[in-house]
C-alpha cells in the first residue's frame, strides 16, 4: 500500500502517483532540523506515463500502448488551537492497450484482422493447438499442418476506453501542547466506473529525547467494490463458470456483470533518529491483509486441453488441444509485509543532500520485492535545485503466476442420441484437475525495473516552488535479482513527466494576524480581494497592478448536461434520432447525461503597471452515459454504457493589456491563443467493431486547433458592493484539425455583482449568455455513431 505521510492510497494497484514519483522532486533536509510536522501548503502536481510499443513478434497493432495521466491537488491549513486539516484530490486517466494474458505465439492472439494489419478490439484466445511430445507447441507450415516447434510466448494485448478514477480525502489533525505529540484521523473516497474504494487510516507520531527520535504509527482499512461489466463480444470466449454466483446477466440486453468485495487492514510503524546535526535514519515496518475479492476482471489464461478423444487429429508422437480462456482464480487473501530503511545526509561543502533507501516486501502469494533508491539534492544559485535520482526494483514471481496451462481433459464433453443425433448431456471439464490458484497477469510475474531521472525545482516569491522532471525506466524479465522472470517477450520500456506547483499560505496567516491588530494595510487587502476579483467562473477578471509581481491560481470547474436532444431549438423524439442523427447509419443510442470536470492553473506576471502576461494550462475529464433508443430493439452490443476520457486539454497563452483606470473602475482587454495541446484523437473501445473508433465530438480532451481568444473586461466597486462585465470571444484560426473537423465559433456575454459579507467572503451573482457556432467538416475516420 503506498502511502505518504497523512494520506492513504486506493490499494487496487499502484497508481501512477506511484509511478511518478521518482519524478519528483526530494525535499532537503535542512541541518539540525527533524522531519515535524509540515508546513502550511497548497500544491499542484501533474504526471504523465507513457510506454513504448509493446513486442509483438512483428505483428503491426493499431492499439496505441497504455498513456496515463495524473493530476493531484493537496492544501493543508492550520485551524484555531492546535487543530489542522488537510484535503487532497487526485485523477487519473489511463487509455491505450494492455496485455489481457500470455500465451504460445503460434496461437496468433495478435494476428491482424484484415489485410492492412489492423487488430481487432477482441483478441484471439480461444483456438486449436498442437504439441510434439515433450508438450512443446507446434507452429502450422503453409500447408496448416503441425510442422516445428516453437516455445516462444508473447503478450495478448486488448484495448480499453480511457477510463479516470477519482479520488478525495481529508485528514483531520491535532498536536498536544504540553507533549510533542499529534494525532490524525483521515479517510477518503475513490471512484471508477468499475471499481469503488473507500478508506479511512489512524495515525499519530511521537517525538522525545529532546526531538531527536520521531515514532510514526498508523492503521488503516480499505473497503472495495468491483462491479465489472464483460466485454459482450468476449462473454462467449472467456468462461467464468468460476464466479457464476457473481455474474448477473441482465434480461433485457444480456450484458453480464462480474461484482465481488474485498476489504484490507493495515498496520505501519517508523522511527525516525537524527544521528547528528547533519544526518537522519529512518526504518518503517508494515502489514497489511487483504480478503474478499482480489481477481482482475479483465485477466485471463489460456487453457489448452487435450481430450483424449479427440487425438485423431494429433501429429505423430504429439497431441491436439483446444485452447479456451479462463478468468483468472487468485487466493481469496492475501498477506502483505514490508520494511525499509532510509539515510539522509546533508554535505556542508557542497550544501547538498544525499538520499538512500531500501525496502523490502513479501507476501504469501510468493512474491519478494527489492528496491534500491538513491538522489541528490543540489542548489544551484538563483534558487534552482537540481535533484537526479536512480532507483531499482526487482520481484519475484507469484507461486500461482502461469503464463498458460496444459490440462489432459476435455473442455466439455458432449453426449449425443445416435439415432437423432439430439444433444443428451454436456458435461464441462473438472476443475479439480487444474491449479486452485493461477494467473498470467505480467505484474505477477518475475521481473526487475531500472530508472533514472533527475527534477528542477526553481523557488522565488514568498515560497513558491515550481518543479519540473523526467524519468525513464526499462522493465527486463531478466533483471529479476537472482535470476528467472518472464522472458525478453514481456521487456518494455516507459517515461515519466512531470511538473508541480507549491506555494505556502504564510501570507494569509500574517493578513489575518494583522487584521485581528486592526492593520490598515492587511485591511485595504483583503477589502482590495473581493472587489477586484471577478467571480471564479470568469477567467482573464483580474490585473497585477505592481511591475514584477506574480500571481498563482488553482481553479476547478464542473459541467454537467442532461434532457433532450435538440434539434435546432426544438426536441428531437427517439424515431427521429434513429432515422436521421447519423447520416446513412441508423443511431441506436442517445445521449443521456454528459458531465465535465476542469482543473485550470493560472500563472501570471505583471511585466509593466499596464501589460500582464498569462500561461493557463488545462486538465479535463469527461463522461457521457449513453442510454437505448427506444425506437430500436435491444442489442447487448448497444445497451447503456458509458465513455470517459480526460487528461491534458488545450493550453492559453494571454496579454492583458490596461484600457482604463479610475477610482472605482477599470477596464483591460486581453489578447489570447489557445494552443491544441488537448489530444482530439481519444477512442472508445467498441468491440463489436474491427478497430476503435473516435469517441464522440465533446468527449475530445481540446479543439485540436489554434484558436484566436480576445477579450474585454470590466471591473467596478462601491464601498461593499462590486460589479462587472465581460466579453469574450473563441475564434477558430483553422479549418480543420488533425482528426478532419473544427469546432464552432464561440461568443460569450457575462456580467456579475457582488456584496462584502466580511473582509475575507463575499457572495456573487452572475449571468452567462453563450453563442456557439456549428462544428466544421467531420472526423476523417471511422467514429463512434452511438
Amino acid at each position: 500500500m503506498a502511502a505518504t505521510r497523512g494520506w492513504i492510497a486506493a490499494p487496487r494497484s499502484p497508481s501512477l502517483r506511484a509511478l511518478t514519483a521518482a519524478a519528483l522532486a526530494l525535499p532537503g533536509l535542512a541541518p539540525g532540523r527533524a522531519q515535524g510536522a509540515e508546513d502550511d501548503e497548497v500544491s499542484f502536481q501533474y504526471g504523465r506515463y507513457t510506454e513504448d510499443d509493446r513486442d509483438l513478434s512483428g505483428v503491426d497493432s493499431a492499439f496505441d500502448p497504455i498513456r496515463a495521466d495524473n493530476l493531484m491537488a493537496e492544501a493543508r491549513f492550520s485551524l484555531i488551537d492546535r487543530w489542522s486539516l488537510a484535503f487532497m484530490y487526485e485523477q487519473d486517466t489511463w487509455s491505450g492497450a494492455t496485455p489481457v494474458t500470455t500465451a504460445p505465439l503460434v496461437m496468433g492472439g495478435n494476428r491482424p484482422t484484415s489485410p492492412d494489419g489492423v487488430s481487432g478490439a477482441t483478441p484471439f484466445i480461444e483456438g486449436d493447438l498442437f504439441f510434439d511430445g515433450r508438450l512443446h507447441p507446434l507452429r502450422l507450415d503453409e500447408f496448416g499442418e503441425p510442422g516445428s516447434a516453437d516455445t516462444s510466448l508473447v503478450h495478448t494485448l486488448a484495448s480499453a476506453s480511457p477510463e479516470t478514477r477519482q479520488q478525495f480525502g481529508a485528514t483531520l489533525g491535532y498536536a498536544f501542547e504540553e507533549r510533542p505529540l499529534e494525532l490524525s484521523l483521515g479517510g477518503g473516497y475513490s471512484l471508477e466506473s468499475d471499481y469503488e474504494s473507500a478508506f479511512g487510516e489512524l495515525g499519530g507520531a511521537w517525538e522525545f529525547d529532546q526531538g531527536r527520535f520521531r515514532l510514526e504509527a498508523s492503521t488503516s482499512y480499505t473497503h472495495n467494490e468491483t462491479d465489472a461489466l464483460l466485454d459482450p463480444d468476449a462473454v462467449p470466449y472467456i468462461d467464468t463458470s468460476a464466479y457464476d454466483d457473481d455474474v448477473e446477466v441482465f434480461s433485457s440486453t444480456g450484458n453480464r456483470k462480474l461484482s465481488g468485495d474485498s476489504d484490507e487492514v493495515g498496520l505501519r510503524l517508523a522511527l525516525s533518529r537524527i544521528l547528528n546535526r547533519n544526518t537522519l535514519v529512518k526504518v518503517g515496518f508494515g502489514y497489511a491483509r487483504a480478503s474478499g475479492f482480489l481477481e482482475n476482471p479483465y485477466k485471463v489464461v489460456e487453457v489448452a486441453f487435450i481430450d483424449p478423444a479427440q487425438q485423431g487429429q494429433a501429429p505423430p508422437g504429439g497431441s491436439y488441444a483446444q485452447v479456451h480462456a479462463l478468468l483468472e482464480q487468485r487466493p481469496n487473501s492475501r498477506n502483505q509485509w514490508s520494511a525499509d530503511a532510509r539515510l539522509v545526509q546533508y554535505v556542508s561543502p557542497l550544501d547538498a543532500a544525499l538520499q538512500l533507501s531500501y525496502g523490502f516486501y513479501a507476501d504469501d502469494w510468493g512474491i519478494d520485492a527489492h528496491t534500491f533508491e538513491a538522489s541528490w539534492g543540489q542548489p544551484l544559485g538563483w534558487g534552482f535545485t537540481l535533484t537526479p535520482r536512480i532507483r531499482f526494483y526487482s520481484q519475484s514471481q507469484a507461486d500461482f503466476y502461469e503464463p498458460y496451462l496444459i490440462s489432459q481433459q476435455a473442455y466439455r464433453t458432449i453426449v449425443t442420441d445416435p439415432d437423432s443425433g439430439d444433444i443428451l448431456s454436456i458435461t464441462p471439464f473438472d476443475p479439480s484437475l487444474l491449479p486452485s490458484h493461477f494467473s498470467s497477469d505480467a505484474r505477477l510475474s518475475g521481473f526487475g525495473s531500472l530508472s533514472s531521472g533527475a527534477t528542477l525545482s526553481l523557488r522565488f516569491a514568498r515560497g513558491i516552488v515550481l518543479d519540473g522532471g523526467f524519468e525513464y525506466a526499462w522493465h527486463r524479465g531478466d533483471w529479476e535479482l537472482g535470476g528467472g522472470g518472464e522472458g525478453d517477450y514481456a521487456d518494455f520500456d516507459y517515461y515519466v513527466l512531470s511538473a508541480g506547483l507549491r506555494f505556502d499560505t504564510s501570507a494569509l496567516a500574517a493578513f489575518a494576524a494583522a487584521e485581528a491588530e486592526g492593520d490598515a494595510e492587511a485591511e485595504h487587502a483583503m477589502v482590495h480581494a473581493h472587489t477586484d476579483l471577478a467571480p471564479a467562473g470568469v477567467m482573464l477578471g483580474h490585473m497585477l497592478d505592481t511591475p514584477g509581481d506574480w500571481m498563482f491560481g488553482l481553479r476547478y470547474g464542473y459541467a454537467r448536461q442532461d434532457g433532450d436532444v435538440l434539434r435546432g431549438t426544438r426536441s428531437a423524439d427517439d424515431d427521429e434520432i434513429a432515422a436521421r442523427g447519423c447520416d446513412d447509419i441508423p443511431c441506436v443510442t442517445a445521449p443521456k447525461t454528459m458531465t465535465m470536470q476542469m482543473i485550470m492553473v493560472d500563472v501570471s506576471y505583471a511585466a509593466t503597471s499596464w501589460l500582464n502576461l498569462m500561461l493557463m494550462p488545462s486538465f479535463v475529464a469527461l463522461k457521457m452515459d449513453v442510454r437505448p433508443l427506444d425506437s430500436e430493439a435491444p442489442d447487448p452490443q448497444h445497451s447503456s454504457h458509458d465513455h470517459e476520457s480526460g487528461g491534458v486539454g488545450d493550453t492559453g497563452m494571454f496579454a492583458l493589456v490596461e484600457v482604463l483606470e479610475a477610482p472605482g473602475h477599470e477596464l483591460h482587454a486581453g489578447l489570447g491563443l489557445s494552443a491544441p495541446t488537448g489530444k482530439v484523437d481519444e477512442k472508445t473501445d467498441r468491440s463489436h467493431q474491427q478497430e476503435d473508433a473516435y469517441t464522440h465530438y465533446g468527449m475530445q480532451l481540446g479543439s485540436g486547433t489554434w484558436d484566436f481568444l480576445p477579450s474585454l473586461t470590466y471591473n467596478g466597486a462601491w464601498r461593499r458592493l462590486s460589479f462587472g462585465a465581460q466579453l469574450s470571444g473563441t475564434v477558430r484560426l483553422e479549418d480543420e484539425n488533425d482528426s478532419g473537423y473544427a469546432l464552432g465559433d464561440v461568443f460569450q456575454a457575462t456580467g456579475w455583482a457582488g456584496f462584502a459579507l466580511t473582509r475575507w467572503l463575499s457572495a456573487t451573482a452572475r449571468g452567462l449568455y453563450t453563442w456557439q457556432g456549428h462544428i466544421r467538416h467531420q472526423y476523417d475516420r471511422r467514429h463512434d455513431e452511438s
